[in-house]
């Protein structure tokens, strides 16, 4: 089915042109919110696909996602969730991570939902514990609430919804590897981690895929770890010992003039999944490009996550 826009339309939201506009929603409290959803045309000036900027209502929360239709959109399409950083909006990486011609060219639908606000901070975030313990949004809910809303209005192939996000993007998708694991097939988190409270609380119910993209300059989310991440290599070791792969890597060099890196390949996993590491020396806490540090994140990252489906490798 494709998207419909729902009519009678209950929340204001308020209007975004560019990378730096607010997306924030405003509810009058005085309007009956029950409807729960509502989608309008945005006009985007990236892709030959459509975009559509929507809300939910979930938890009793007014919840904001933007939706990619891939140009060659069909039927039982993948489906992948971009989610942005701390302090961040969902238009904005939408805007800078360059999904939209990988999307034209795989038929792929791509979805950039919007945090709520940390009440300790009074910005963006999502609920992933560590610095977001003053947090009580159910995220998770959330994102499963949108799986569903999909379910109802596309044709989606339900095998094959994946994850990866920025910094707390990062930590969501790990999160949603761990905690909605039902429908998650596979996650690439980009200069993100996860908490000791996900780490610890993680239970997933099948093999998942997972790759890290990150800098050894990152002095945002150490790759060495800090108070409220795990170190990298933990976070590696975790998903190879549970996925059940060999211990050593196969490691290879990646190239370039801006320090390159190394990439780890930890295979002979259950239901020949992969866990997957992109180490780049002198990238920081940046979403990598070419030209500035010797890897493209949105090609590395369907890359990778358009192999797998809940089941495992694709054959």
């Amino acid at each position: 089915m494709r998207p419909i826009c729902f009519l009678g339309v209950l929340f204001i939201i308020s209007a975004c042109g560019g990378g730096s506009s607010s997306t924030d929603i405003e509810i009058d409290p005085g309007q009956d919110n029950s409807s729960g959803q509502s989608c309008s045309a945005y006009q985007s000036n990236n892709g030959n696909g459509s975009t559509l900027n929507c809300t939910i209502v979930h938890d009793n929360i007014v919840r904001q996602f933007y939706i990619y239709e891939g140009s060659g959109y069909q039927s039982n399409a993948p489906v992948l969730f971009v989610l942005h950083g701390y302090t961040s909006r969902g238009l904005w990486i939408m805007n800078y991570s360059g999904f939209q011609s990988i999307a034209d060219d795989a038929g792929l639908i791509v979805i950039y939902p919007q945090g709520t606000l940390l009440p300790a901070t009074g910005q963006t975030h999502w609920n992933v514990g560590g610095w977001t313990t003053s947090s009580t949004t159910d995220d998770v809910g959330f994102i499963n609430s949108v799986i569903n809303f999909f379910d109802n209005e596309y044709s989606i192939n339900s095998k094959r919804i994946y994850s990866t996000g920025m910094s707390n993007g990062g930590y969501m998708s790990y999160k949603l590897a761990c905690d909605l694991s039902s429908r998650i097939a596979a996650v690439v988190s980009v200069t993100g981690s996860m908490t000791s409270e996900t780490l610890d609380g993680c239970n997933p119910t099948h093999p998942t895929s997972v790759a890290q993209i990150h800098g050894l300059q990152d002095s945002v989310v150490n790759y060495d770890g800090n108070g409220f991440s795990k170190p990298i290599e933990e976070v590696m070791n975790y998903w190879v010992n549970i996925n059940n792969c060999s211990l050593e890597p196969d490691t290879s060099e990646i190239s370039g003039n801006n320090g390159g890196g190394i990439h780890d390949v930890y295979s002979g996993c259950d239901n020949q999944t992969n866990v997957e590491l992109y180490l780049m020396t002198n990238m920081g806490h940046n979403w990598p490009n070419l030209n500035n540090h010797d890897l493209q994140a949105s090609t590395t990252v369907w890359n990778f996550l358009s192999k797998y489906d809940i089941d495992g490798l694709i054959e």
